[in-house]
């Protein structure tokens, strides 16, 4: 009788379905989209320039101070943490790759400063960090480094600013 008794109350009441009849979630297959490859990095170092140098800058002050920062040394890299201790895998990267080139290169920490930050995004016109910086000019990110790197365009830029 009290089995009959727990049961009847148990009807009414709402139990956890097993997983296996729970209802799942509509599964998206993955869409195969057209691929293009991507213009040589020659073609994209020019397009990355041409569009920072459309878009507006940083304060003056803050322009200025970047300004100097940028044509007092041949190689500079705005990145987070320093080359000793980098804080992110694509600061890492490039201070590897500079280090493998056995270039003298300047590291600036971004996390250190927020404005130096926000400055430097609008003086090269990058979001993003790390930003390399060779003979006074905005080279680009990890991606547009590493890319340069494997092509042999950075070396060349590199061996130019170092001999100029």
């Amino acid at each position: 009788m009290a089995a009959a008794a727990s049961a009847t109350a148990l009807a009414g009441a709402a139990l956890p379905l097993p997983l296996s009849a729970r209802p799942q979630p509509a599964r998206f297959s993955a869409v195969a989209l057209p691929r293009t490859a991507p213009p040589p990095p020659a073609l994209r170092l020019r397009s990355v320039r041409r569009l920072a140098a459309a878009a507006e800058g940083p304060p003056a002050g803050m322009k200025e101070t970047l300004d100097k920062v940028v044509s007092a040394h041949k190689v500079v890299l705005f990145m987070k943490g320093t080359k000793d201790f980098p804080q992110c895998g694509f600061s890492h990267t490039v201070v590897q790759i500079l280090r493998s080139l056995d270039v003298p290169f300047e590291t600036l920490d971004v996390l250190a400063n927020d404005a130096l930050r926000q400055g430097l995004k609008d003086y090269s016109r990058w979001p993003t960090f790390p930003q390399l910086y060779i003979d006074g000019e905005f080279f680009g990110g990890c991606d547009i480094t590493l890319e340069a790197y494997k092509s042999g365009e950075l070396q060349e830029t590199l061996e130019k600013a170092m001999c100029s």
